[in-house]
């Protein structure tokens, strides 16, 4: 198990790791008050408190949207660490969401899988136009899910233009032999029930996205699921796991032209 724990632990290894997590917090809330009207905080897809969704405007009609889903391992962080991440969307004049959803181990991460799949049709139901989703680590799991058969009703479905796992945990089997099971409380037949390598190949552009500097489990897991469903799989040079979602912020990067291209 200590094998496993160490391996898929990123902070280690990520030199001033510390630093990355209050300096987000700060650049959303500072993005969030300048964004002023444009910023809608705070909308609901479900009952509880974490069941909701930010929703950040460009300046005029908007061309589709981008919905984010966050990561943490599906124990941390929620949507106002992430906000100022809408920037190069919204300069393309897309639409960002951006929904929290309910942590382990208060739920199991299937629970988490269907809170993220109402949030993206209750998004879906007040927008138009194309949608883009992209999650980073376990949001890219969670984007991943969404396209397994039957997540995502048939009116949505054909609205997506592309997804974009970045840094994904596409095989949940591992996880199973780490000490953060003791949250997930996953057996196999879970973890590979949540695991979107499994998952029939999607009739959806995807990306899978990654680092080249993250840990090598990181990029075994995002070769893997590209090579599942043979869609295009990026290596970004030199990136972290940190720092692999910075070129969300600008608006002529790889990223942001991917996710906003026309479908």
């Amino acid at each position: 198990m200590a094998d496993l724990d160490d391996a898929y632990a990123n902070a280690p290894y990520i030199p001033d790791a510390e630093s990355y997590p209050p300096r987000w917090i700060g650049e959303a809330e500072a993005f969030r008050a300048n964004l002023g009207a444009r910023a809608a905080l705070d909308l609901p897809y479900g009952p509880s408190e974490r069941q909701a969704y930010d929703m950040f405007l460009p300046e005029g009609d908007a061309q589709g949207t981008l919905i984010f889903v966050h990561g943490g391992y599906w124990r941390t962080f929620d949507r106002k660490t992430w906000s100022h991440f809408a920037k190069g969307a919204l300069a393309k004049g897309w639409a960002v969401a951006m929904p929290s959803y309910n942590l382990c181990p208060h739920v199991r991460i299937a629970t988490i899988t269907q809170e993220i799949a109402l949030a993206v049709q209750e998004i879906a139901s007040k927008t138009d136009g194309p949608i883009s989703l992209a999650g980073h680590s376990a949001g890219g799991h969670l984007v991943a899910r969404m396209l397994a058969p039957g997540m995502m009703p048939g009116d949505v479905t054909v609205r997506l233009s592309h997804v974009m796992p970045i840094s994904p945990l596409s095989d949940l089997e591992p996880l199973v032999q780490t000490a953060m099971n003791a949250d997930f409380r996953m057996d196999q037949a879970m973890a590979r029930a949540e695991s979107p390598l499994l998952q029939p190949a999607p009739d959806v552009a995807v990306t899978v996205w990654v680092g080249g500097a993250e840990r090598p489990v990181f990029l075994d897991q995002a070769m893997w699921l590209g090579q599942a469903w043979a869609c295009a799989h990026v290596v970004a040079k030199d990136k972290h796991h940190f720092d692999v979602i910075d070129d969300l912020t600008d608006e002529k990067s790889a990223m942001i032209t991917t996710l906003t291209a026309p479908a």
